[in-house]
């Protein structure tokens, strides 16, 4: 499904292709809700406040079982920096040969060096596993904490990734659009370089506008109250314990309206 935005730049009326939107969950059933909401692509992963860690097998294998858009696994062993140990490397590989054996549509990876460089025989070791099964391959925001976004583009195109996934090393990517735009403009469509971080139904039209992006990532998540009815008041923490982040369908729905809603002018 291809969705349309106009934009009046210059005088001249042009239109701008959104082609994917590409939502992250933690659970089967989040995913379940994104697809049910429109999206068309899951990043599937858990330990969101760390930055997303590899699912389970059973949660890989229960999701490709009910999913029936692109599923694409992350592949991170753990949080924290993304130099990896040969053990940790190791498990990777097992993970994308499991992603692969399962019928996943893609695997999520990312590797620097200790310099900030982007570790390109590893990350070609696992993009040629990914391969072997038929796998696409996204970089993940391992790209933002590269020492040059423009040389690690350049070597993550040379590795045959489908995609970035990237904030334009900022925080939020509406902090980085010009990065973005810039990334964009000079990827000449070599590989697709997709915006991911603080995006909102609110400010999502305004970066498709400000980059001219063609797939859009976000998490779109709201909290709600959990199915218990005894609680232990003695006991802190209740919201923590009680209530549960999952993925808002109104928000997905609402990013995909929002960036249908314009016509020619």
């Amino acid at each position: 499904m291809k969705l349309l935005w106009s934009n009046r730049l210059s005088g001249v009326e042009c239109f701008i292709m959104l082609e994917k939107l590409e939502i992250c969950t933690d659970s089967v059933e989040n995913a379940l809700t994104a697809q049910l909401a429109g999206a068309q692509r899951i990043e599937f992963c858990i330990n969101l406040p760390e930055g997303g860690t590899t699912p389970s097998y059973a949660q890989i294998k229960i999701a490709r079982k009910y999913l029936n858009i692109e599923l694409y696994s992350l592949i991170r062993p753990r949080g924290g920096d993304f130099f990896y140990s040969d053990l940790e490397f190791e498990i990777m590989k097992s993970d994308i040969r499991f992603c692969g054996e399962t019928g996943c549509d893609g695997v999520v990876i990312g590797m620097l060096n200790p310099d900030g460089t982007v570790d390109r025989i590893r990350n070609g070791e696992l993009v040629e596993m990914a391969r072997r099964y038929g796998m696409g391959v996204t970089f993940h925001r391992a790209f933002d904490r590269s020492n040059d976004l423009f040389q690690a583009m350049e070597d993550i195109i040379d590795l045959g990734c489908e995609r970035i996934l990237t904030s334009g090393g900022c925080d939020t990517a509406i902090e980085g659009a010009e990065i973005i735009r810039r990334l964009i403009e000079k990827a000449a469509g070599r590989i697709v370089i997709m915006p991911g971080s603080g995006i909102t139904p609110e400010n999502a039209p305004e970066l498709i506008r400000r980059t001219g992006l063609k797939e859009l990532h976000g998490t779109f998540r709201s909290r709600k109250t959990g199915g218990m009815q005894y609680r232990n008041t003695k006991l802190s923490y209740q919201e923590e314990e009680y209530e549960l982040s999952a993925t808002d369908p109104k928000k997905i729905k609402a990013v995909l309206e929002l960036s249908t809603g314009f016509g020619c002018i």
